[in-house]
């Protein structure tokens, strides 16, 4: 059996890692360099973000690749070699989870940055096709599980879904960005979300992202009311941010405590699988690991 099923089937409770787009600015990445271009450029500092979540307690990490669809990519020098960057991301995060036995990857699928006909440029089968080419790439790297997060338009997702199974057995976990309260900023409602991709064979359905703890809360306790004792994927930010006029950066308030606690919650509703998206550091993904594990 496939390792990530195997735990959710053993009734495991599993911590995800934390933010990868502030954490690397955090340790240098230049405005507007895509994270994606990271893997080939600066390998180091990828591969030590993802073994620092590994330290922290993380049981599932993900690989640098949010942005790694060609259609995405259309602006970085890797354009063409787009395959080339997901595998190799795919193999780094392999590399930082062997430094602790059990630690599992997540290949990660974000959007594409534009939307589907009518509303944008893109066609279905483009959109399908270039999900398909990353999730192959990310299960020859090697991950465990496929991951499309930060989703917001069903056309899009179904594309992605659509996509990742053409060319993959692995489990694919379906995480939606809830911006507007319980809906997304292309009216997508958590009981639709998750009605339709445990139909449509997803192994967890989530959120991630968004806006505040206790928003995410709502969010997954409409996705527990609607699918009893389906398994729930939460990966809230570390709050809202406000930003430093000083630095012209994002800075997240909200403590390793709070989000251990917040945590604790998502679990008692459903989840099994807790984490942080932006602003959560290495320092935040331990204390969820102290709360929902006690260790």
């Amino acid at each position: 059996m496939n390792k990530f099923l195997e735990s959710l089937e053993n009734g495991k409770v599993l911590v995800a890692d934390g933010a990868t787009g502030t954490n690397l600015q955090l340790r240098g990445i230049k405005p507007g360099t895509p994270p994606e271009d990271l893997v080939m450029d600066d390998p180091d500092t990828v591969l030590g973000l993802a073994a620092d979540f590994v330290e922290a307690g993380s049981d599932i990490i993900l690989t640098c690749t949010f942005g790694g669809t060609r259609l995405r990519m259309k602006d970085s020098r890797y354009h063409e070699r787009a395959p080339e960057v997901n595998e190799r991301a795919a193999e780094l995060a392999r590399q930082a989870a062997s430094r602790r036995q059990g630690v599992l990857v997540a290949g990660s699928m974000g959007p594409t940055g534009a939307l589907l006909k009518p509303f944008g440029p893109l066609t279905p089968e483009e959109v399908t096709a270039a999900y398909a080419e990353q999730a192959r790439a990310l299960s020859e790297g090697g991950v465990d599980l496929l991951l499309i997060e930060t989703m917001f338009a069903f056309e899009e997702t179904d594309a992605a879904f659509e996509g990742a199974r053409s060319v993959s057995d692995l489990p694919i976990v379906v995480s939606f960005s809830y911006d507007r309260a319980a809906a997304t900023m292309m009216g997508a409602k958590p009981v639709d979300v998750v009605k339709r991709y445990q139909e449509k064979g997803a192994a967890l359905v989530g959120a991630n992202c968004g806006t505040t703890l206790e928003n995410m809360e709502k969010i997954i306790a409409q996705y527990a009311e609607t699918a009893p004792d389906f398994p729930l994927w939460a990966k809230p930010n570390a709050g809202l941010p406000r930003m430093d006029v000083e630095t012209d950066t994002a800075i997240y308030d909200i403590t390793p405590e709070e989000m251990g606690a917040f945590a604790q919650k998502y679990v008692a509703l459903g989840a099994r699988v807790v984490g942080g998206c932006c602003g959560s550091t290495p320092a935040h993904v331990a204390g969820i690991v102290k709360a929902v594990k006690g260790n």
